[in-house]
């Protein structure tokens, strides 16, 4: 289904382009501050200057690792507003406050957004909103039902926010450099192999690594671009796109060893992620969906009516997968 690029009044977009470039920055609320991208969300948003608010629920408070997390955010100037997804009045009622919404919830509460997506839609003053994707575009990852509906959720949630007329940019910065990097993609390590390394497919298609710091600059800096208004914003910045062969040869010059390369093609893998009950297959259907069908860099962005960030933002410094690998030696 394409997104429905023209629902929107293109006269509020000719009025951001002709905007004073000082004008006052938009008020942002977060969903899901106490998570590790939540978190880095709203600290990119109070580095930018954006008036922040962050719903969590009362309980928070009673978390050790929660509640430091907040406190560091209220230092830093964030107001911190007690509500949950499930109660719309409290939800309601901090959406009122703001211009953006960005949702930062767990893969698992994807569809706890619906009451949300319904209380901004009541609300009817949100200019912009986010919700919780930050992974590979679900309408382009396609993998039957191996995924256990990772995928499907997140696209109904998708057309969700379409069908109900709501300005949005969707992120997909495909997988984080905290997960399968620090092993480099060698499922059940913590560590790069020193020894020998395991290639799934035939070692040629590119994956990307972000790290979750700057996913976050990357995504607040889109908060008053008209350019990402309506559009999904891919992250493929090309230091951080490799293929498993190349990422073996960049660990292999960092230690400056060889490594014997053990090939397991597609129908292996399959076999592998069948026998192998859920949810403990789920970072092979990750690396099979990434490194073996190539769902994260198979499609020209442009071509598809997205937007690059790297290409949006030019001067915004980010951590290379090199970079991040010279942390690991």
């Amino acid at each position: 289904m394409k997104h429905c690029c023209h629902r929107f009044p293109i006269l509020s977009q000719e009025m951001e382009l002709s905007a004073d470039p000082k004008k006052k920055k938009s008020s942002i609320l977060i969903v899901g501050v106490t998570g590790r991208l939540g978190f880095e969300l709203a600290n990119a948003s109070l580095e930018a200057s954006h008036p922040t608010y962050c719903l969590v629920r009362s309980t928070s408070f009673s978390d050790p690792e929660k509640s430091r997390k907040l406190q560091i955010l209220i230092d830093s100037g964030a107001i911190i507003l007690e509500g949950s997804l499930h109660d719309e009045g409290s939800l309601i009622e901090a959406i009122k406050q703001v211009k953006v919404v960005i949702c930062a919830v767990n893969s698992k509460q994807v569809l706890d957004q619906k009451p949300l997506i319904s209380a901004i839609t009541k609300a009817g003053c949100i200019e912009r909103f986010i919700p919780s994707e930050f992974g590979l575009d679900p309408d382009k990852t396609h993998i039957s039902d191996m995924d256990q509906g990772f995928y499907s959720r997140k696209a109904e949630i998708r057309r969700l926010v379409e069908a109900q007329a709501i300005p949005y940019t969707f992120i997909s910065c495909n997988f984080f450099m905290s997960y399968l990097l620090p092993s480099l993609v060698q499922p059940g390590l913590k560590a790069p192999p020193r020894d020998k390394i395991t290639i799934f497919g035939n070692g040629n298609v590119k994956g990307v690594f972000m790290k979750e710091t700057d996913v976050a600059k990357f995504t607040i800096s889109t908060m008053e671009d008209p350019r990402t208004l309506n559009k999904v914003l891919y992250l493929r910045p090309q230091g951080n796109m490799y293929s498993m062969n190349e990422l073996a040869e960049i660990w292999e010059g960092k230690i400056g060893k060889k490594l014997e390369k053990i090939y397991v093609m597609e129908e292996n893998l399959l076999k592998k992620i069948k026998e192998t009950p859920y949810p403990d297959n789920m970072e092979m259907v990750f690396i099979y969906a990434a490194f073996v069908k190539g769902f994260q860099t198979c499609f020209q962005v442009e071509e598809c009516g997205g937007v690059e960030g790297s290409m949006l933002y030019p001067n915004l410094k980010y951590t290379t997968i090199s970079q991040y690998l010279d942390t690991l030696i």
